[in-house]
């Protein structure tokens, strides 16, 4: 497949730049795969399309505060993405700028009111602007970060460091759910859940289970292959135990026993949870398990768990994008975008939500 049909066009003003003041007040679009059927709704009317027995599958990872500053003794100034702490105190960055700066060099990282924090020595380059870095203080990563960092927002959210904007990104930029720090990119399609709503939803019947799976910043990189059969996509690591695994069992053997009725449905909340479910199903049925994945989920593939998605609005010629179409149709997915557009629904990590069912 050519990795050009998943392209479309975007007005750059439908990009959200901040969230909805509530989250569930965000937009949501349900499309019905078996009748194409469009309906315009609100995210916290999201129950009247699902059914007594159906389970949401949540992506509980949290999100570090991972991008970063630094200064080098020339005084050029340098923004840094966390990505994984390979050794004690050795740490892998994206680093913009890294061709300028050698492998040796001394830089000091600054906290978040732009002072001194600590000093690192670069230890190498690797490929795509990557960088090592040695982190001269024997604080842990979790504490560095919490002094230096901001929420890792993707590129086409344009911030810069001002605090109170800062504030509102970290709560924002975040899953009310989130237990498991390892992400630097948030699972967004669960942004859009309060607590209320979660509460809610239970008194209805309907079930959750929550898998983890923390994102990384493959997640924001285009398709850069002419074939989407060509491309490697990013590894994460993900984790499933064995209370969540029953309930997902538990439902899809209830959707079995109702021999063609509704409900029992598995939905998964997010591309995240989406792919961590076929990458642990076994037939119809889910085990404990923790690992990484590299599934390359794109038109072609036949889901065996999952039943339904909440997925946010994603970027052209994108894994997600591809992920969403397997699922849905690719024909169909772009329709459905073009029909967003046109209604003015809001797009990507802050954007509005789809139902598809």
């Amino acid at each position: 497949m050519k990795t050009d049909e998943l392209n479309y066009y975007l007005p750059a003003e439908l990009i959200a730049q901040q969230p909805v003041g509530v989250r569930s007040d965000s937009k949501l679009l349900v499309f019905n795969r078996s009748s194409s059927e469009l309906t315009d709704s609100t995210f916290s009317r999201i129950g009247d399309f699902l059914l007594r027995g159906d389970c949401l599958v949540l992506n509980d990872t949290k999100v570090l505060p991972a991008r970063f500053f630094g200064e080098r003794g020339s005084g050029g100034k340098l923004e840094a993405l966390f990505l994984a702490e390979r050794s004690p105190g050795v740490w892998e960055v994206m680093l913009k700028g890294s061709r300028k700066v050698r492998r040796g060099e001394i830089i000091c990282l600054k906290d978040k009111t732009k002072n001194d924090f600590c000093e690192a020595e670069i230890l190498n380059k690797t490929e795509q602007g990557g960088c090592r870095l040695k982190i001269k203080t024997d604080a842990n990563v979790e504490t560095i970060l919490e002094k230096i960092g901001f929420p890792p927002l993707p590129p086409y959210i344009k911030r810069g460091r001002d605090q109170s904007q800062a504030a509102i990104d970290k709560l924002r930029y975040q899953t009310v759910y989130a237990r498991h720090t390892g992400a630097v990119a948030a699972p967004t399609a669960g942004l859009h859940f309060t607590d209320e709503l979660i509460k809610q939803l239970k008194q209805t019947g309907i079930g959750f289970a929550y898998i983890t799976l923390h994102i990384g910043e493959g997640t924001f990189k285009p398709i850069t292959t002419d074939n989407l059969e060509e491309y490697k996509i990013h590894q994460e690591q993900f984790s499933i135990d064995e209370k969540n695994a029953q309930i997902v069992n538990a439902t899809k053997c209830r959707k079995a026993s109702l021999a063609g009725e509704k409900g029992g449905r598995i939905i998964a909340v997010g591309t995240t949870s989406a792919r961590t479910l076929e990458t642990i199903a076994s037939g119809s049925q889910v085990k404990a398990a923790a690992g990484t994945t590299e599934l390359f989920i794109k038109p072609g593939y036949k889901f065996k768990m999952v039943d339904a998605m909440v997925t946010n609005f994603h970027l052209p010629k994108s894994t997600l994008l591809a992920l969403v179409a397997a699922f849905a149709g690719l024909e169909n997915i772009l329709a459905v975008y073009q029909y967003a557009i046109e209604k003015q629904y809001r797009f990507y990590s802050y954007g509005d939500a789809m139902l598809i069912i």
